[in-house]
């Protein structure tokens, strides 16, 4: 039931996110959308500390973007479409209903007593994911994650080296 409601979430900002124009607001909806995906990610996975670290990065380079817009676009107005949000809310209510009537879990949990619903809820809690984070740093794989990190510190280090001292900012301050 909230992996469908996630799933809708995710459709109507991606629908929302085609008829925005500026570019704040664009970047708003990028991390609405970025705090849907990393939910349904540790949803899927029943460990957060993936998506945990997704949304670390997505931050990272949403704040790098948000500090390029406004240097850029620093003086525009921005204004709310009062068509736009009763499209978004006409989507919404519309995929909330559509995933209460396809969800058959939701019926039959109104049917069921309380005793069965703690034991589907047990059953649920001991079962393993296919996906452990474990497999990540044992090793076979290991090896790709140092690689990785040594990547990333050579890539820092030239990025840093790359740039000049005295060409820093896009915009002149006066």
């Amino acid at each position: 039931m909230i992996q469908l409601m996630l799933y809708s979430l995710i459709i109507t900002t991606s629908i929302i996110f085609f008829n925005m124009i500026h570019p704040l607001a664009l970047g708003l909806t990028l991390l609405i959308q970025t705090i849907f995906v990393c939910l349904l990610s540790g949803l899927m996975t029943k460990s957060f500390w993936y998506s945990y670290i997704l949304f670390l990065i997505f931050l990272g380079g949403m704040l790098v973007l948000f500090i390029y817009v406004t240097s850029l676009a620093s003086n525009e107005m921005f204004n709310l479409s009062i068509k736009l949000t009763l499209f978004s809310m006409f989507i919404l209510f519309f995929m909330f209903i559509l995933s209460m009537i396809l969800d058959k879990t939701s019926i039959t949990l109104f049917l069921m007593n309380n005793e069965m619903q703690s034991i589907i809820e047990m059953n649920s809690y001991f079962t393993e994911n296919s996906l452990s984070l474990n497999k990540l740093y044992n090793f076979p794989t290991n090896f790709v994650t140092i690689l990785l990190m040594n990547y990333l510190l050579i890539t820092l280090i030239v990025v840093v080296k790359i740039t000049k001292l005295f060409k820093g900012p896009i915009r002149m301050m006066s």
